[in-house]
């Protein structure tokens, strides 16, 4: 899949060259009344100058209390996208190049510590009237679910080779101690892994089911043990690869890997595991997937699962906001509580909660470590045909989702129900 820039279409904005058939969203700022800007201007200045950030400005003034670096190149253009389009704005706003910062972790860190308090009150109680909202084709119906996956998983096995480990696993690893370092990630990926198996009873003879394939290493690493395993997944690249590497592992007789949805699988299993799957799954959908694991596990069985959380108040007031992260990296996907998982189990299935770990710092260590691996291979990356919008695109995905598990807003945890 090549996402090369087209030069007779392209344009510059800031320092980055914009394909503007490509990047819509991207090539210009929106168009606003002049009043609209003010106000718009205003309201975003007031914020920036509330936090522990220096935000220099082209011409020379600067906003924030101190803290780390934010260069805004372009001020019309940075604040005519806030203003439009809030935080789909600000994304957009760094894929063209407007604005940059020396320290982008500890610069987003700062707006993920600040999130509920950036506007004030009166804005936030209006969030339904100016907040863009989620379109209805990212539903994850079983065909928009696979609309969705293929947009992100089926990128190109080679991109995510790149700055994954060899173990190509595209979750939180967990590590002894930090700081972590890149020859410890496979083993800490293993020990994530390990103790998820380890919750779901999994050993010889075990019937295990795998929701979300990924590139296979759980199931080699359940097969190891002697279990059968059949793993579901909705993108043909990582089903592709995921059977080359179970084949090469040696256990094409134990793992048996299917281009399916969850909501079509059958039969039953002694256990359910599931690594960060139900991000993707949709709030419409959760009573369906929860329904769909105990369908699938014997009575007795059990069900293990590996989930990004994010704060219940926050959860409630953005489920109806389209974000950049929807729009550009994860379409249809949104991130769940504690607290839904646990109500959602407890109102539409008979599974209940025995067991919630959490261990958020250690997905700040991962996303650093693949967020450095990333910026290292710039030119493997656009060897493959991704253009820098999609570097600087994929650059802030990483950073941002880093300072997320930084600052606390968001966590990982590995559930296990009976």
């Amino acid at each position: 899949m090549s996402l090369s820039v087209s030069p007779k279409a392209s344009r510059t904005a800031g320092s980055t060259t914009v394909d503007p058939d490509r990047w819509p969203g991207v090539a210009a700022p929106p168009r606003c009344s002049r009043a609209r800007a003010a106000v718009a201007g205003r309201v975003v200045r007031s914020a920036l100058g509330r936090l522990p950030l220096r935000v220099r400005l082209s011409g020379g003034d600067v906003l924030g209390t101190g803290g780390p670096l934010l260069e805004v190149y372009d001020p019309d253009a940075f604040f005519r996208r806030i203003g439009t389009d809030g935080l789909i704005g600000f994304g957009e706003s760094y894929m063209a190049g407007e604005w940059d910062a020396p320290d982008l972790v500890g610069a987003l860190t700062v707006f993920a510590e600040h999130v509920s308090d950036l506007l004030p009150p009166s804005l936030q109680r209006l969030r339904r009237l100016w907040a863009p909202r989620q379109p209805s084709a990212q539903r994850n119906t079983p065909a928009g679910a696979r609309g969705n996956i293929h947009r992100h998983y089926d990128l190109s096995n080679e991109l995510f080779a790149l700055f994954l480990d060899d173990t190509l696993s595209y979750s939180s690893a967990l590590f002894r101690g930090f700081p972590a370092e890149w020859a410890l990630l496979p083993a800490a990926q293993h020990r994530k892994i390990d103790r998820l198996l380890d919750q779901a009873g999994v050993g010889p003879g075990t019937r295990l089911l795998e929701i979300g394939t990924g590139w296979g290493e759980l199931a080699v690493r359940a097969a190891e043990r002697g279990a059968r395993v059949v793993s579901v997944t909705l993108s043909e690249e990582q089903r592709d690869l995921a059977e080359r590497r179970v084949h090469d592992a040696g256990h094409a007789d134990r793992v048996t890997v299917l281009l399916r949805d969850y909501r079509e699988v059958t039969g039953q299993y002694d256990a359910v595991v599931s690594v960060e799957m139900v991000e993707a799954v949709g709030e419409e959908f959760w009573p369906v997937y929860f329904s769909a694991l105990e369908r699938l596990t014997t009575p007795g069985g059990r069900v293990a699962l590996q989930a990004i959380t994010m704060p219940h108040d926050r959860m409630l007031a953005t489920r109806n906001t389209f974000t950049w992260i929807q729009k550009y990296i994860f379409p249809g996907g949104f991130l769940p509580s504690v607290e839904a998982l646990e109500e959602t189990t407890a109102r539409h299935t008979g599974l209940r909660l025995a067991a919630c770990d959490g261990f958020g710092p250690h997905y700040a260590e991962t996303l650093r470590l693949w967020r450095e691996r990333f910026d290292a291979r710039t030119e493997e990356i656009a060897a493959l045909g991704f253009d820098s919008v999609f570097r600087r695109m994929w650059t802030l995905y990483l950073a941002y989702s880093e300072a997320g598990f930084r600052s606390g807003y968001l966590k990982v945890h590995q559930f296990s129900f009976a």
